[in-house]
């Protein structure tokens, strides 16, 4: 009687957990540039979405949660553009994956500076801009890629799906000199490398994590 108690209430949970998030089913895919481009059915509606790189097949179900939407995109990789398509960090073919990550916020680094300030001269290379740019003409960047050039101050892998950067380039901006990065890539602290990622502004995963600047699905470009 216990066990059958345990399994339904698991089943009632279950469903909770997928009418919690968005999601879609896979009508079409093609892999591009690290990401594993998608056209999906969402509530009657095809969409784009991009997520990680992974094993995807048609009619395959995926939730996720706070999408960044981009218009009007153009994909290198690709060389086609897409008038909307939503990058997809929080992601899994489990709502419950989605549960578990919500729960992980919990060892997610602050969007506050925590490290102090570095005694760096850099010279940011052509094609980039420094973080003093960026915080000082933010809206003009917003959901735009872009290029930064810095040293890696802190690294914190595996939360939420992906890995978490701090960088600093010697240059600030009203006292923020620390710019937090989102990447699949295993990064070094110390290392001195280009990233190049999408701009998202106030990024707010609650508990108090607000991100006043985020690069996001950062790689590092050689």
């Amino acid at each position: 009687m216990m066990a059958l108690v345990s399994c339904k209430n698991s089943q009632n949970q279950n469903a909770e957990n997928k009418e919690q998030f968005e999601s879609f089913v896979v009508m079409e895919t093609m892999e591009a540039g690290g990401y594993s481009y998608i056209l999906g059915e969402n509530n009657g509606e095809t969409k784009w979405y991009a997520i990680a790189a992974q094993e995807v097949k048609i009619g395959d179900v995926f939730y996720f949660a706070n999408p960044l939407v981009m218009v009007d995109f153009h994909s290198k990789e690709l060389d086609r553009p897409f008038d909307e398509i939503s990058f997809l960090m929080e992601v899994s073919k489990n709502p419950d994956d989605l549960v578990k990550s919500e729960i992980e916020l919990s060892g997610m680094p602050s969007g506050k500076i925590i490290t102090d300030q570095l005694e760096l001269s850099l010279k940011i290379p052509k094609g980039a801009i420094s973080i003093a740019e960026l915080y000082e003409n933010k809206q003009k960047y917003v959901g735009k890629a872009i290029m930064v050039y810095g040293q890696v101050t802190k690294f914190n892998p595996e939360i939420m799906s992906t890995n978490w950067v701090h960088l600093q380039d010697g240059t600030s901006f009203d006292g923020k000199y620390d710019l937090t990065l989102t990447t699949l890539q295993n990064i070094t602290v110390g290392d001195v490398l280009t990233f190049e990622g999408i701009v998202t502004l106030d990024k707010d995963f609650g508990y108090g994590y607000l991100y006043e600047i985020l690069l996001e699905e950062s790689i590092v470009v050689k």
